[in-house]
C-alpha cells in the first residue's frame, strides 16, 4: 500500500467531513451572531436566550440539507469501497 493513497483518502475524508459539516456551523455562527447583537442592541444578557435559536436553526438545516449530506456520504463510501480492489495490488 503506497502512502499516498491513504493521503489521498484521509484528504478525501476530511473534505467531505468539512462539507458536511460546513453549513451546520455557519448556520449557528450566523444565528449565534445574530443573537448576540440583539443582545447587545436590547441590553439583555440572558445566557440561554441564545440556546434555543440556535438549535432550531441548526435543526431546520439538518432538516433540508439531509437529502444532501446523505448522498455525499455515500457517495464517498461507495467510491471508498470501490478503491479497495485497487489499493492491495
Amino acid at each position: 500500500m503506497d502512502t499516498s493513497v491513504i493521503v489521498d483518502i484521509c484528504s478525501q475524508a476530511l473534505w467531505v467531513t468539512l462539507l458536511i459539516s460546513g453549513p451546520l456551523l455557519l448556520v449557528g455562527l450566523v444565528v449565534g451572531l445574530l443573537i448576540g447583537v440583539l443582545q447587545a442592541v436590547t441590553q439583555i444578557h440572558e445566557m440561554t436566550l441564545t440556546f434555543i435559536p440556535k438549535i432550531l436553526a441548526v435543526f431546520a438545516t439538518i432538516v433540508f440539507l439531509l437529502p444532501w449530506m446523505t448522498m455525499t456520504m455515500l457517495d464517498y463510501t461507495i467510491n471508498l469501497f470501490n478503491k479497495i480492489p485497487t489499493i492491495y495490488r
